[in-house]
C-alpha cells in the first residue's frame, strides 16, 4: 500500500450541508487559509466531494471540459479511492477558486497534474467515513471496510451508508496519511467509462456556452477590424438602429457591438453599420512572410540553441549532404462551437459564463480591465465545443464583459464562423531547413534551423545527444498577425519536419526506419555522456509495440506504409499508417498507434483522445491553410478552409497503450505530432514524391 501525506492546511472540512451531510475538499496547491480558521469554513466552495444524508454523492470536476474527457476522468479518480458506485455519482463542474490550483485546459495537464491529489482526496474522505462508522459501532476502524458507498463491519454484519455517516464523518480528524488503494484493486481506473454527458450530447440537450439563456439578456454581435493593422475611425449606426429587435449600439476601443433581442437581429444590425477603418500599421501578406523566412534561414551569424561537436568538420567527411527546406502554413483553430460568452456587469459585480480554457486568467483580466476586485467576479464554465488552444486566449470573455459594462445589461456575445476565422490567434507559419552529413552507412551530423511568425523556433529532434555533431537554431519574424497555441504546440510542426527528414535520412542510408530508430536509441543507452531530454526505454517501448501491432516488415500488394514517432507532454507515441492509391490520390486504410502515457485512467476516453488527435493531425496536414493578403484573412469559412471529410478519414485506427504502473502523463495532444510525417512517408513510398510543404493536397495535384 502506498501512503501519501496530506497536510491539514490542504484539506478543508465543512461540518454540514443543509441536508445534514458533509463536504470535503482538497486544495491542490499551497494556499494561506488554514482549515481551523473561520476563513476556511467560509471557503466551502473549494470542494471535490459532496455527500448528502439522502445518499447523494456529487463529485466536482475542477478543469474545463473541451472534449478531452476530464469532466468524467477527474471524478473517476476520486470515486476510485472513495469506493462509491460510479453509476450513482453526480458530476458537476467546480467553481473557479484559487484553492483549486491550475484550473486550465491546456498542455495535456489536467489528469497528470491532479492524479495523486485526487486519489488522496478520495482516500482521505473514505477514511473519515470509516472512522465515523467505527465510532458509531464502538469497534476498531481496522475492522471496517468501505464498498460501493457503504461502510461494513463484516464481523457483526452491520453496515451504514455514506449518507448515514456524512454528518458524523465531518467531525472526524482529517487523516494526515490516507492510504491509497493497491493499484491491483482498482475498480474503475484503467477500465472503459462512458462520458457523463454522452446521453445529453447525443440528444442535443443544452450543455454549451452557446445555449446560455438568462433573464433580461440581449444578444450581441461585434464588428471587428477587417484586417490586422487597421483601426476604427468612425461609425454610423443610423440604419442599424432602425432594424427591428436592435436595442443598442456600443462602441468599444477598436470594435462596435450591436445588441438585439436575437442573434439574427444583431447580425442584421451589424451588417447595416457604416464603418470607416484606416491602416495605421503595415498590412502584411503571407507571401512576404515566407520570403522573409528564406532570408533568415540563410543567415550564418545566429547563436545556436544547441551546438554539439563540429558540424562543419563532419560535412567535410561526408559522402553525401542532404539539404532540404520544409514549409508550414498558418492555421486557424476551427473549433466546432463558434466563440461566445455571457456577461452581466452590474453593481460592482461581474457574472461570467462561457467557453474558456483559462477561467482564472479571464477573471484576472476582467478585474484589471474593469477595476472590479476578483472576489466580486464569478466565472462559470459550460462544456465546450472544442478549444485546441484557441481558448487559452481569454479575449472572448473579456470582450463580453466590456460590452455588458458599457450597455449596462446582461449580454451574450455570439461570434459567427467568419468572426472566428478572421479573429483568431493562429498557429504561426514556419519554415525549416535541415542539413545532414552522411557517410555510406552513418549519420555524421544533423543541423536544423527554423523560423516562425512571432517567436523564435526552439526544440530539438531526439537525435540531439545521440549523434556527435548536432546543431539547432531558431529565428523569429516580427508580425502584427496574432499567434497563439495550437494543439500540441511546437511538437505539431517540429515532429513533421524532423521525422520527415529522418525518413529522408533512412532512405539515403538504405535503413529500415524502425530498425534505424531503435539503433539510435540503443546507441544513446550505451553512451555515458549523452544529454537527452527524454526516456530512451519509453521511446523504444512505443516503437517496438507499434512494430508488433502493425506486423512491420510484412508487405501487402497495393499498400504503402509510413511511420513516425514523437515525444511530447511527458508521453511517447509511435504510428504506422497504411495507404493505397485511388485514382492517383492517397486513401488512408489504417493507422496503428502505440502510446506510453503512464497509467491510463479511462481506457475508452484515452482511445478517443488518441484517435481524435490522429484524425485532427491528418486533417490539418492535408487540407487547410490561412493566407493573409493586405492584413486580411482570405479563408473566411470552411468552404475555403477545407477540413477532413468522413470519406477521407482512416477506415480504422488501432490504439494500444504500453502497460505502466507510473502516474499518468499527457494524452490530449501526443497522438497528433507523429501522424503528419508518417503520412508524408507513406505518400513517398507510394508515389516517390517527397512532401515538404503543407497542406499536402496542394502538392498532390
Amino acid at each position: 500500500m502506498k501512503k501519501t501525506t496530506l497536510s491539514r492546511r490542504h484539506f478543508l472540512q465543512v461540518s454540514s450541508l443543509t441536508t445534514g451531510g458533509m463536504l470535503l475538499g482538497l486544495s491542490l496547491f499551497n494556499n494561506d487559509v488554514k482549515a481551523d480558521t473561520p476563513e476556511a469554513t467560509a471557503a466551502a466552495l473549494n470542494m471535490y466531494i459532496k455527500i448528502g444524508s439522502d445518499n447523494s454523492i456529487v463529485l466536482l470536476a475542477p478543469n474545463p471540459e473541451i472534449g478531452q474527457g476530464v469532466k468524467t476522468t477527474l471524478p473517476v479518480i476520486v470515486a476510485e479511492e472513495l469506493c462509491v458506485d460510479w453509476q450513482k455519482v453526480i458530476v458537476e463542474f467546480s467553481p473557479v477558486e484559487n484553492r483549486y490550483g491550475r484550473q486550465t485546459a491546456g498542455g495535456s495537464g489536467s489528469v497528470r497534474g491532479r492524479f495523486t491529489e485526487l486519489r488522496t482526496a478520495g482516500a482521505a474522505a473514505k477514511e473519515m467515513l470509516i472512522a465515523a462508522a467505527a465510532q458509531t459501532w464502538n469497534v476498531s476502524a481496522a475492522e471496517c471496510t468501505a464498498e460501493n458507498g457503504e461502510v461494513l463491519h463484516k464481523a457483526s454484519g452491520k453496515k451504514l451508508t455514506y449518507g448515514n455517516l456524512a454528518a458524523k464523518a465531518a467531525t472526524m480528524e482529517v487523516p494526515t496519511k490516507p492510504i491509497l488503494k493497491n493499484t491491483k484493486n482498482f475498480t474503475y481506473i484503467g477500465k472503459r467509462i462512458k462520458d457523463v454527458d454522452a446521453l445529453k450530447i447525443a440528444t442535443g440537450q443544452p450543455l454549451f456556452g452557446i445555449d446560455t439563456r438568462r433573464k433580461g439578456m440581449l444578444f450581441a454581435m461585434i464588428a471587428r477590424s477587417p484586417a490586422y493593422g487597421k483601426t476604427l475611425v468612425s461609425v454610423n449606426d443610423e440604419a442599424t438602429l432602425k432594424i427591428e429587435g436592435v436595442k443598442q449600439v456600443v462602441k468599444l476601443k477598436n470594435s462596435v457591438a450591436v445588441l438585439a433581442t436575437s442573434t439574427w437581429a444583431a447580425k442584421k444590425g451589424r451588417d447595416a453599420l457604416v464603418i470607416e477603418w484606416k491602416a495605421n500599421e503595415k498590412l502584411e501578406n503571407s507571401a512576404e512572410h515566407f520570403a522573409a523566412f528564406r532570408e533568415l534561414l540563410n543567415k550564418t551569424d545566429v547563436k545556436p540553441n544547441r551546438n554539439d561537436g563540429d558540424i562543419e568538420a563532419a560535412k567535410k567527411m561526408a559522402t553525401q549532404i542532404l539539404d532540404v527546406t520544409y514549409e508550414i502554413p498558418t492555421l486557424s483553430h476551427g473549433q466546432m462551437e463558434p466563440l461566445n460568452f455571457f456577461a452581466n456587469v452590474q453593481d460592482g459585480k461581474v457574472d461570467l459564463f462561457g467557453p474558456t480554457q483559462v477561467p482564472a486568467q479571464l477573471k484576472s483580466n476582467v478585474a484589471k480591465e474593469l477595476g472590479i476586485p476578483e472576489q466580486n467576479i464569478t466565472v462559470g464554465s459550460p462544456r465546450q465545443g472544442g478549444g485546441f488552444g484557441r481558448k487559452l486566449m481569454a479575449d472572448n470573455g473579456l470582450e463580453a464583459a466590456l460590452v455588458s459594462a458599457a450597455a449596462k445589461c446582461p449580454v451574450q456575445v455570439q461570434w459567427t464562423r467568419e468572426d472566428d476565422m478572421q479573429n483568431d490567434f493562429y498557429r504561426p507559419a514556419e519554415m525549416y531547413r535541415f542539413i545532414a552529413a552522411l557517410s555510406a552507412d552513418k549519420l555524421l551530423a544533423w543541423h536544423q534551423s527554423g523560423v516562425g511568425i512571432g517567436r523564435g523556433i526552439r526544440g530539438d529532434s531526439y537525435v540531439a545527444g545521440i549523434i556527435e555533431n548536432y546543431r539547432s537554431d531558431g529565428h523569429g519574424l516580427t508580425s502584427n498577425t496574432p499567434t497563439g497555441w495550437w494543439r500540441a504546440p511546437g511538437a505539431n510542426t517540429l515532429a513533421f519536419v524532423a521525422e520527415s527528414f529522418m525518413d529522408e535520412v533512412c532512405i539515403a542510408l538504405k535503413k529500415d526506419p524502425i530498425a534505424y530508430r531503435l539503433e539510435l536509441f540503443d546507441k544513446a543507452k550505451q553512451s555515458a555522456t549523452a544529454r537527452l531530454g527524454y526516456d530512451v526505454d519509453k521511446y523504444k517501448s512505443v516503437i517496438n509495440l507499434v512494430a508488433k501491432i502493425s506486423n512491420w516488415g510484412t508487405k501487402k500488394e497495393g499498400v504503402y506504409r509510413g511511420m513516425a514517432t514523437w515525444f511530447s507532454f511527458g508521453s511517447y507515441a509511435a504510428q504506422v499508417i497504411d495507404i493505397a492509391l485511388v485514382n492517383g490520390k492517397p486513401k488512408i486504410l489504417k493507422v496503428y498507434c502505440a502510446v506510453n502515457c503512464g497509467r491510463v485512467v479511462n481506457l475508452s476516453g484515452a482511445e478517443n483522445q488518441v484517435q481524435g488527435a490522429i484524425v485532427d493531425g491528418i486533417c490539418h496536414a492535408m487540407y487547410p491553410k490561412v493566407t493573409f493578403v493586405n492584413g486580411a484573412v482570405v479563408e473566411t469559412n470552411f468552404y475555403t478552409y477545407p477540413l477532413l471529410r468522413i470519406n477521407d478519414a482512416p477506415l480504422d485506427i488501432e490504439v494500444k497503450f504500453v502497460e505502466s504502473e507510473e502516474a499518468p502523463t499527457g494524452l490530449g495532444e501526443p497522438g497528433l505530432p507523429p501522424i503528419a510525417p508518417a503520412l508524408a512517408s507513406a505518400i513517398y513510398a507510394a508515389t516517390g514524391k517527397r512532401i515538404r510543404k503543407m497542406p499536402f493536397i496542394e502538392q498532390l495535384r
